[in-house]
């Protein structure tokens, strides 16, 4: 008996680009994609943009919108200026806030 060679399976090499922009024109601006398109096909065009790329979604032939990969965002400040101002104030003295409402119900003649 022979035996019997095994070869493995070919598999179709993974697409380098949604199926919409395989379609899709390309123009000065980049890829190019129509609103229907986008939307119907939104999470592979996610996928595309993520790896750094830009797409360019057109509406009647007009470019309308870019859609681009989400930059790391660097943390917010968290605001200081005020800090030695609040330090400096006193938090005794001065009347409480019945002797205020008190006093000013006594001047309208309540």
């Amino acid at each position: 008996m022979k035996k019997k060679e095994i070869t493995p399976l070919a598999f179709p090499e993974p697409k380098s680009r949604p199926a919409v922009l395989r379609e899709a024109s390309v123009s000065a601006i980049g890829p190019v994609v129509t609103v229907r398109d986008a939307k119907s096909h939104l999470s592979e065009l996610l996928e595309w943009v993520s790896g750094g790329r830009e797409i360019t979604i057109t509406s009647a032939g007009k470019p309308k919108a870019r859609l681009v990969a989400a930059s790391a965002e660097l943390p917010r400040k968290v605001f200081r200026g005020m800090g030695e101002f609040l330090l400096g104030q006193s938090i005794q003295g001065g009347p409480t806030g019945d002797e205020l409402i008190r006093d000013d119900r006594d001047s309208r003649g309540w």
